[in-house]
């Protein structure tokens, strides 16, 4: 049988740091992860508590969990950021950079002082973090533009839709598409009318800000959601869209091409009387059409 000095050993080895933690969230014991390349030291925390430790919104997280894995008694797996510079250890050794941490907290069945505790094990998931933020980014990019694509799109009008109809948050949609994108490519190449294509991109990107959103909607046609904007306010949004649009294609394209490229767009609300966001998306793109139909390069509102 394993001695206890050779369990203690065994303990001191692991790769990743393991923590007993009462209730109340004190630091009863801590185990392994002493590879500075993947951890701060944890040297120094038994007999202190998590809310000694990280600010208050944190360590309410902490305790949370805590009180979960004690209350149900089952295995609970959380992920979780924290940076050496929220932690009050002092400790300068390990990443500079913040940790992604995947969590594994369980019941433990035994008191310490009285006090119910728990196993967290904490394992450095970083990398894993980074390639699944990025590759969700690339799933959520239209790759010709930058901009984002009809999925992200539509996600994120699921939110503003449910904000708009709980919270009373007003939230508009832009619909706009390229005006002689076949001409230009029927006539001067898909190649060109790729670069008028990825120039939205650009406008789009220099002129948005807060957490308006502009995709490539499909083809030459583009949406814009923005949140916290009325119709009104959506309306000065438009005009400052023709301006750009106009002032970029006048700068980088030449006069003749330049001369036949224009932006018609549409807009709309999100009511409280519509049913989903697809009301309000449907009348933004029928109002686009209209613009179509009146002569182009022109706003109307749904």
């Amino acid at each position: 049988m394993i001695s206890i000095e050779q369990m203690a050993m065994v303990l001191e080895a692991l790769p990743d740091p393991a923590f007993v933690l009462s209730r109340s969230g004190k630091y009863v014991a801590v185990f392994g992860g002493h590879d500075e390349r993947y951890y701060h030291s944890s040297e120094g925390l038994v007999g202190l508590r998590i809310t000694d430790m990280v600010p208050a919104d944190k360590a309410a997280w902490f305790l949370e969990q805590i009180e979960l894995a004690l209350e149900t008694e089952a295995l609970l797996i959380r992920e979780y950021e924290l940076s050496i510079k929220e932690v009050n250890t002092g400790v300068e050794d390990g990443p500079p950079h913040p940790i992604w941490f995947e969590g594994r907290i369980q019941k433990l069945d035994f008191l310490v002082d009285g006090e119910e505790v728990v196993l967290w094990m904490a394992s450095n998931i970083t990398e894993r973090h980074d390639m699944e933020a990025k590759l969700r980014e690339l799933s959520d990019t239209d790759q010709l533009t930058g901009l984002f694509n009809r999925r992200r799109l539509e996600r994120d009008l699921i939110s503003h839709y449910k904000a708009a109809q709980e919270q009373f948050i007003p939230t508009s949609i832009v619909a706009f598409d390229l005006d002689n994108l076949k001409t230009i490519n029927d006539t001067l190449g898909h190649y060109v009318g790729d670069e008028v294509i990825m120039a939205i991109g650009h406008i789009c990107r220099a002129g948005l800000n807060g957490d308006a959103i502009a995709c490539r909607f499909g083809g030459d046609e583009f949406v814009v959601a923005l949140p916290n904007v009325k119709l009104e306010q959506a309306m000065v949004f438009a005009d400052l869209l023709h301006e750009r649009c106009e002032a970029h294609f006048n700068c980088f394209f030449a006069k003749s091409l330049a001369s036949i490229i224009g932006v018609s767009i549409g807009i709309a609300e999100i009511l409280a009387t519509d049913t989903s966001y697809e009301m309000a998306l449907k009348r933004a793109d029928d109002a686009l059409y209209q613009a179509k139909r009146g002569g182009k390069n022109r706003t109307m509102v749904g």
